[in-house]
């Protein structure tokens, strides 16, 4: 079968699978999520109930790094896969810690008790880090670290982009700004319709 993936075009975690997905070049079903109106199918095949989910004949993923790596390790023809063991935990602290932040920052009057300044703060110091690191990318050529996070790094920086722009990240903010330029950006944020039970299959990468 092919496989059926769940997505919703803004989320960043949905962001980094489409990027893994059509890097390994396989072609999935995709299926757009407005996510006011999840549909039933998918709250089905997704037991968190969050994009993204990818339907497969092994199972089912419901992580958005399982499933750059499940796409990776069918074919990894740029060797994202080939890096350093240091990545791993950079994409760890930005799925953690960064992205608490980042919610933090950006969506302040959810949480009580928080000073989006203060989380705005905890957030650049991470991207002081990872300003550090970066020449091209973050290791010597491009590495599953770098699509891993740079959706993220995206959404923090449209929080307040003048900002953003005003800060000592030059590194990162070329980096940023390199990939938001990229074909490979421009065709993983394609606009679907929300997709319903019955429609005729839409395939990705277009």
């Amino acid at each position: 079968m092919t496989p059926i993936f769940y997505s919703f075009r803004r989320c960043p975690y949905a962001m980094r699978a489409r990027l893994a997905i059509a890097a390994a070049g396989i072609t999935v079903e995709l299926r757009e999520v407005v996510l006011r109106d999840k549909p039933a199918a998918f709250l089905a095949a997704s037991d968190s109930g969050t994009v993204p989910c990818l339907v497969t004949d092994q199972g089912n993923i419901d992580e958005s790094l399982d499933i750059m790596k499940w796409a990776l390790a069918r074919n990894d023809t740029d060797h994202w896969l080939d890096m350093r063991d240091t990545g791993w935990d950079l994409i760890a602290r930005a799925d953690g810690p960064f992205k608490d932040a980042l919610d933090r920052t950006k969506y302040a009057s959810r949480y009580s008790d928080t000073d989006a300044k203060e989380q705005r703060e905890v957030a650049a110091e991470f991207l002081t880090e990872l300003d550090s690191r970066i020449a091209v990318w973050i290791f010597e050529r491009p590495s599953i670290a770098d699509f891993a996070i740079l959706p993220f790094v995206r959404q923090f920086a449209f929080i307040d982009k003048p900002w953003f722009d005003a800060q000592p990240w030059p590194d990162l903010q070329g980096w940023l700004d390199r990939f938001l330029a990229t074909d490979q950006f421009e065709n993983i944020m394609l606009k679907y319709p929300q997709w319903s039970e019955g429609d005729a299959p839409t395939f990705f990468p277009d």
